[in-house]
């Protein structure tokens, strides 16, 4: 964000965080290119459920700005939904500041609220060589009974392929191969056991600018139910039970989904025209009576405000465009009477499981969603990205400014932004 965001000295600013990486992790290679089709008309399109605009290269210095370090939270708010929120209203482009535990303020009855119940794996395993030396393992993905995709830190990519790590005198591992920025270990456990193992010894993988190890219930949302992800989704860690209780009292419908966080949501863009950035593919769910109840409000005209990037993306993943025709209604007023049928298009979400890499940024148009609640963001992330096209990058370059200017607190403990 080089607008509205002035860059501070060089020695104030923080270095983009790399969430989900070992500290001392090294990749091998730059991430490759979304594929494009053949022919690629001069307009948006959407291709595999990345967007492509071809006649315009929108580059990442452009999402960039400073962040004094004494603005990245160390641990949560206490309770969690004491944290500030901060207001967006898109329409007329105002700015508001409130708590967390005044969402309701902004909701109504009828808004339908919808949350990721994914649950945090302790995925970060502390191992040592054969040589006595320590290694730092962040599981990514299960890929068979008995391997992770995962990240290797403290050894050199040329030196991983074959390494060996004991974790504890029940659990060991060996690096069988690289697959583009990642690795594969190779458990001597499987199923169940290998889980018990990875239960009992993991770590909550607390991103690297957090300099505390966080407690597992920190790091958790109170509704979290669905084990697998590798990173919080963090929108919903400013829930608390009390909050989620009254805004059902109040008539806002709850609806949950899953997209289990791995490295597309948190990988760093290199690529300095962002089209060029291609995410990492996450495991979603949405199931058939959801998926109705979403369609009815959608059709009767309440808000669906998704909570959280990951939402979001499942949700605009699942979208499917459709012509529906009218029931045939009597006119009225009207000496002979007929039959009046009218076709509207509408915007339905189809229930499904799978992998989206649907990487959303300013020049998508957002087919389903309402509203967003999220993040003070990492600088140059698709998180950012994501809701700059949403909310205009303008007027999101202003409001994080704003949040400079009077000490919001950022990144995964920090505090919230509603977007309406």
């Amino acid at each position: 964000m080089t607008r509205g965001l002035e860059r501070g000295r060089e020695n104030d600013s923080f270095p983009v965080a790399e969430i989900l990486k070992p500290r001392d992790f090294k990749e091998s290679r730059r991430a490759g290119q979304p594929r494009v089709g053949k022919n690629v008309n001069r307009k948006n399109v959407i291709l595999k459920g990345t967007l492509i605009r071809p006649f315009f290269n929108m580059k990442l210095s452009e999402f960039d700005f400073n962040l004094p370090k004494n603005l990245i939270a160390q641990k949560p708010a206490s309770p969690r939904d004491a944290c500030r929120l901060m207001i967006l209203n898109r329409e007329n482009e105002t700015v508001r500041h409130d708590r967390f535990y005044n969402l309701g303020k902004y909701l109504g009855p009828g808004d339908v609220l919808v949350l990721n119940n994914s649950k945090v794996l302790p995925a970060r395993l502390l191992g040592k060589k054969d040589t006595g030396g320590k290694v730092e393992i962040l599981l990514l993905k299960q890929l068979s009974a008995d391997s992770w995709q995962c990240l290797v830190g403290s050894v050199p990519v040329a030196k991983q392929i074959g390494l060996k790590i004991k974790f504890n005198k029940n659990l060991n591992g060996e690096i069988t191969k690289r697959v583009e920025d990642t690795a594969v270990i190779k458990f001597n456990l499987s199923g169940t056991k290998l889980m018990e193992q990875i239960l009992k010894i993991g770590q909550p993988p607390t991103p690297p600018y957090i300099k505390r190890l966080a407690k597992s219930s920190e790091y958790q949302t109170v509704y979290a139910e669905k084990l697998g992800s590798v990173a919080a989704p963090t929108a919903g860690m400013h829930f608390t039970k009390p909050l989620m209780n009254k805004l059902k009292k109040m008539g806002v419908q709850i609806e949950y989904i899953t997209l289990h966080v791995g490295l597309g949501t948190f990988q760093p863009v290199k690529e300095n025209d962002i089209t060029k950035h291609k995410i990492h593919s996450e495991y979603f769910e949405l199931d058939k009576k959801t998926a109705e109840r979403l369609n009815m409000a959608k059709r009767v005209g309440q808000r669906i405000i998704a909570c959280g990037t990951t939402t979001v993306r499942v949700l605009e993943s699942c979208f499917h465009p459709v012509i529906a025709r009218s029931v045939a209604t009597r006119q009225s007023h009207s000496d002979r009477a007929g039959d009046c049928f009218a076709s509207l298009a509408t915007t339905e979400v189809v229930a499904q499981r799978g992998e989206t890499n649907i990487f959303i940024y300013p020049g998508y148009k957002f087919k389903f969603i309402d509203a967003i609640i999220t993040n003070f963001h990492v600088p140059k992330s698709t998180l950012i990205m994501l809701v700059a096209a949403f909310a205009g990058k303008k007027f999101v370059d202003k409001a994080y400014q704003i949040a400079i200017e009077k000490k919001y607190r950022f990144y995964s403990f920090g505090d919230a932004m509603l977007i309406l």
